[in-house]
């Protein structure tokens, strides 16, 4: 997609360069404590904006982008994907980024670094608020004073997601590229080598299967346009995640966007008056799926250096603070559950003012 396009691919948005994102469903952290990786348990659906204008708001239409539905308190993570080539994604939470605190940027920054490295970087649970942690992505509505942007800004106006793709410039493509042939020469020598030595071919790697296009239901009939429960992200437990630093100059990276979206967060009454479509289950109790056995994650990379938190996104306080303590009761993973981890389109979406 070098047109700057994003378009929906089943339940992940891919952006002009390759960049795939998608939206991961998973169990809730205590507001206190450090925790492994939480497991994803599907994924959230993902419906163009346009393809609703007689439901959805006038300024949802005027900003472009997707919607997804979310439970108030529901967690979720941001998974990377589909790219072989490098490329620098900025995550804003209502235009405040995710990664630095600062505000939205039309470009890569550094002191502090505002996007995370692809594919380097293969999720990102929260905010970097502490040295080799994050802080849950935690849904909550707009007007609490609960969301990121409400306490990094004072105000909140956007809510949301918004993503923004930069790939390598010309110059730094093509010495990457030029790169990744040497090494690959080289690692086509060492086999035919081996082969020479008696140790056999390469086995065939298996043909992938084919994707799954999804298309978004018709609108329902009748019905205005009319201003929906505004959703954002606040934060909710911490968790074990590093946020890598970019061993690149920052002069590599292209100036401008290959692809940007808004992502709106609409309550489950919300996604079905507007779609017609009944709304994902509640989320899973989490202690039952601990009692179940299942697993947690750790990952490392021992060759990526974790990005310093900002004092900004450090300062950010739990929803809890605003709606109150959470009752829902808690087990956390034995040892045994926790498990190391390591070392063609659809329509395009519409971009508007945000």
């Amino acid at each position: 997609m070098a047109d700057g396009t994003v378009r929906i691919d089943g339940n992940s948005l891919r952006l002009a360069g390759g960049v795939q994102v998608r939206f991961i469903r998973t169990l809730r952290l205590p507001e206190t404590g450090t925790h492994p990786l939480p497991p994803g348990l599907g994924e959230f659906p993902l419906r163009r904006v346009e393809d609703y204008p007689e439901t959805v708001p006038a300024e949802w239409l005027a900003r472009g982008g997707v919607m997804l539905p979310v439970y108030l308190r529901e967690a979720m993570w941001l998974s990377f994907g589909g790219t072989s080539e490098p490329a620098a994604l900025q995550v804003g939470v209502g235009k405040v980024c995710a990664v630095s605190g600062k505000p939205w940027s039309p470009r890569p920054a550094r002191k502090p670094q505002n996007y995370v490295v692809l594919p380097r970087q293969p999720w990102l649970d929260g905010i970097n608020s502490g040295k080799g942690t994050v802080r849950q992505f935690v849904a909550v509505p707009l007007g609490l004073g609960a969301t990121v942007e409400g306490q990094v800004t004072g105000e909140e106006v956007w809510g949301g997601v918004q993503l923004q793709s930069f790939p390598l410039n010309d110059t730094a493509l093509h010495a990457w590229r030029e790169e990744q042939r040497r090494l690959a020469e080289a690692a086509e020598q060492r086999r035919r080598s081996a082969e020479a030595a008696g140790y056999g071919a390469a086995m065939p790697m298996a043909p992938g299967s084919a994707p799954q296009w999804g298309a978004p239901a018709p609108a329902p009939a009748g019905g205005a346009p009319r201003a929906a429960a505004a959703m954002g992200l606040g934060v909710g437990g911490s968790m074990r995640q590093e946020v890598y630093k970019d061993d690149r100059p920052l002069s590599d990276w292209a100036t401008t966007a290959a692809g940007r979206v808004f992502v709106h967060l609409v309550t489950p009454p919300e996604w079905r008056r507007i779609t017609g479509e009944a709304p994902p289950a509640s989320p899973v109790d989490r202690a039952a799926y601990t009692r179940a056995g299942l697993p947690w994650f750790d990952y490392y990379d021992q060759d990526a250096a974790d990005l310093d938190p900002t004092d900004t996104l450090g300062d950010v306080k739990p929803v809890g603070d605003w709606l109150g303590d959470d009752h829902t009761p808690w087990q956390p993973p034995s040892p045994q559950q926790v498990k190391p981890l390591g070392d063609a389109p659809g329509k395009p979406v519409v971009d508007g003012e945000w």
